[in-house]
């Protein structure tokens, strides 16, 4: 019996945790608040806002309106979750090397720095104090203009401009830390200080728990509130401050124990031992990453826009808004500035050969994205309300980013459709296996002319590698003899320095026949991979060594695993393990149910497309 579909609850939630669904959210939400200040219960909303709540926590009072509650308290979750991407990304993602980080970072910093003197030079003598409102790119709303107006397929401009907004996220919130923070209270500030200290203990400390993070981080929201400082800045390096790391294979091991203990003993304690050996195997960061995307993306941000959009445009405030040199020195600084340092930027650092673009990016892809940086709104409007104390002046720059959301978008789609029409039809990797298998030089597993062919790009010392090893078996037990198995070489050298000379001890042992058993050997001993191993695992399999070690030495044998690594360039896998299915590229999970799950669903659109 089919398990019934997602409810329409569930299915709305979905949608608006999209890229497109969450840009959609916040264009509605700015709608409902612009329209609501200017209709005839417009006073309902300033009194809303203005409401006034009062917490006292022992001789601890915190009293502001409802406004400032949003502002000041809400949006520190925006900015942790921020932090916590920063850190993910230093850690573990595409600002872990050196070569990947450079070139965005040079962008990003070319894009805070131009719209702020575009913003300066058109009205730094009326407002100067506004330039920050600028600096900021809207990550959330870029990303769903990007799935509207950007190419088909742009997963790999995609992790550029993330990466641009790390930097970006990174230096707006040191300047509203900086910039518009008020007089600093000494003692609230030891407190936040020391909050911070205990955060960096216990990363230190490798404490798994989220607990005594969430605690510390409440503290240190409370004492920067009192110190006068703004808590963008708490929580920015709060979030940097919780430590992200890959899954360690020992914790996952300690998990599947567990699992197994509750599968044959189904209890309350068994079943609160998994979910703690769950949690404790995957790091703090992306839990509490998890826990917030969802609230932040669809409570917290929407929130914040409704409380900040609302500005009052009747009795002729907006032809003055649009007579204000500041509505369009924000207009400018974030439409001109955000293209022009960003593209300029990373044009710069590319030939100064600081790095490269991603592979299958190209100039017209980053001129679109940079345009569509433009998109300053949940930052530009936070500094709006810290910036100006003239209504008139607020309401001009409001204006000013509302009027940059629609113009970064036509000039992004121009952009992306120009580069179109210059041959960028894609900003992604390869998704098509190149070259196809071969029967008489890959290595496979079930019938050469089986008409399922799954193929793993695997690297002999990755942790995630050794985990989908027995995979294999629960497709077979599926698909029968329907299916074949391949295996190519991708050693990460950069990362697994032992994984290349473990590709070549498996291509010698496969000279005997016997691939297929080195290769369970080398996964079961990941940790002891140098030369020395890899001779005794040959003598334990009863190889003839002296053929073995000159095949190891034969230059042919190097070349089969560099061809290997070049057709994965070739196809569009770049990490291991990455698996073909049926010729292309998959996305996501690969564990076996999401693989038979995705084979299936291929089978069946073959079934009923056109004959």
């Amino acid at each position: 019996m089919d398990s019934p579909g997602p409810g329409p609850l569930r299915t709305l939630l979905d949608r608006l945790r999209s890229e497109t669904g969450s840009a959609l959210l916040l264009l509605g939400a700015a709608v409902v608040a612009l329209v609501w200040a200017n209709s005839p219960l417009s006073a309902s909303y300033e009194a809303l806002w203005q409401l006034r709540i009062n917490l006292e926590i022992g001789d601890l009072r915190f009293d502001m309106d409802l406004h400032h509650w949003v502002n000041d308290g809400l949006m520190v979750a925006f900015f942790f979750l921020v932090g916590l991407e920063v850190r993910q990304e230093l850690s573990v993602g595409s600002l872990r090397h050196r070569r990947s980080r450079l070139v965005p970072l040079v962008a990003g910093t070319a894009g805070v720095a131009a719209p702020a003197l575009i913003y300066l030079v058109i009205a730094g003598a009326e407002a100067p104090e506004g330039w920050g409102v600028v600096v900021g790119t809207d990550t959330a709303f870029l990303l769903g203009v990007l799935a509207i107006v950007g190419p088909r397929m742009s997963s790999q401009l995609r992790v550029f401009l993330l990466t641009l907004s790390v930097v970006d996220d990174f230096l707006a919130v040191a300047i509203i830390g900086v910039v518009y923070s008020e007089a600093v209270e000494v003692m609230p500030l030891v407190v936040a200080l020391a909050c911070l200290a205990a955060l960096w203990l216990l990363g230190r400390t490798r404490e798994w728990r989220s607990g005594p993070y969430v605690l510390a981080v409440v503290v240190l929201w409370g004492a920067t509130v009192l110190a006068g400082v703004h808590p963008s800045l708490a929580g920015m390096a709060a979030g940097l401050l919780v430590p992200s790391r890959e899954p360690e294979r020992h914790d996952v091991l300690r998990a599947k124990y567990l699992f197994r203990d509750y599968w044959q003993s189904p209890g309350a304690g068994p079943a609160r031992s998994v979910q703690l050996g769950l949690a404790r195997s995957i790091s703090v960061n992306e839990r509490l990453h998890l826990a917030l995307s969802t609230p932040v993306s669809l409570v917290v941000v929407p929130v914040f826009v409704l409380a900040n959009a609302g500005i009052d445009l009747r009795g002729g405030a907006l032809v003055a808004a649009l007579g204000s040199a500041i509505m369009w020195a924000v207009a400018g600084g974030l439409v001109l500035g955000k293209l022009a340092g960003i593209t300029v930027g990373s044009g710069l650092a590319v030939r100064l050969g600081l790095g490269r673009l991603p592979d299958g990016v190209g100039p017209g892809s980053v001129a679109g994205g940079a345009a569509l940086s433009g998109i300053g709104f949940t930052v530009s409007l936070l500094i709006i309300d810290l910036a100006f104390t003239d209504p008139a002046q607020a309401q001009a720059a409001t204006v000013g980013v509302l009027l940059a959301i629609v113009a970064a978008s036509l000039i992004g789609l121009a952009m992306f459709t120009t580069a179109r029409r210059k041959g960028e039809t894609s900003a992604d990797l390869p998704t098509v296996l190149t070259p196809e298998v071969d029967p008489g030089r890959d290595h496979i597993h079930g019938d050469d002319d089986a008409p399922i062919t799954v193929v793993e790009y695997l690297d002999f010392e990755c942790p995630f590698c050794a985990r989908v090893t027995g995979m294999w078996a629960d497709l077979r037990h599926h698909f029968g003899d329907r299916i074949r198995y391949v295996v190519r070489h991708l050693p990460l050298e950069d990362v697994h320095p032992r994984a290349f000379g473990a590709a070549v001890a498996a291509e010698a042992a496969a000279r005997q026949g016997r691939f297929w058993d080195l290769h369970d050997v080398l996964f079961a001993n990941q940790s002891q991979l140098e030369p020395d191993d890899l001779r005794g695992y040959a003598v334990d399999l009863g190889l003839d060594m002296s053929r073995f070690d000159d095949d190891v030495a034969d230059e042919s044998v190097i070349a089969r695993v560099r061809a290997d690594m070049l057709s994965a360039r070739a196809s569009g896998a770049r990490g291991t393990p990455t698996f073909f299915l049926n010729g292309v590229r998959h996305r996501g999970s690969h564990d076996a149910r999401t693989l038979i799950a995705a084979l299936e669903d291929a089978r069946a659109g073959e079934s009923t497309g056109p004959e």
